[in-house]
């Protein structure tokens, strides 16, 4: 979430900005990148980090890395962020499923590959780590 739920991302060129930061952070191998979407005022993003990254660190690159690229005089982001641990297949593909469609929910497109911002239009995430395939909810 931005500070102050300013909508920074409405510019183009600052989601843009705040896209090539994933994607610069992804191709170091910092994680991998499985579904995303930038919204006006807030990202969703399903990351793994990679074996030496925690999860922490790894939206500290993101958040940072943004912040440090943006050059703002202002807070960018409020200091806190939401965390899920997914351990089944399901839970995963409705993970990326609800972050995909966020900006169909939000009257911005009327399909996923529709929003620029986001992974359905942006094709190439990583796949499903291997350890979720296969792996039910337990009863």
């Amino acid at each position: 979430m931005t500070a102050q739920r300013r909508s920074l991302f409405q510019v183009t060129a600052t989601a843009e900005l705040l896209q090539q930061t994933i994607f610069d952070y992804r191709s170091q191998g910092k994680f991998l990148l499985h579904a995303v979407v930038i919204m006006s005022d807030h990202l969703h993003a399903l990351i793994t980090p990679a074996a030496d990254v925690s999860l922490e660190k790894a939206m500290q690159f993101i958040k940072g890395g943004f912040s440090f690229r943006l050059k703002s005089k202002h807070d960018v982001w409020e200091r806190s962020f939401n965390e899920s641990q997914i351990s089944t297949e399901e839970k995963f593909l409705s993970c990326v499923r609800y972050i995909e469609e966020n900006p169909v929910r939000r009257g911005l497109a009327s399909m996923p590959e529709d929003y620029h911002f986001g992974s359905a239009a942006l094709g190439q995430m990583d796949p499903m780590p291997a350890h979720l395939r296969g792996q039910k909810a337990r009863a």
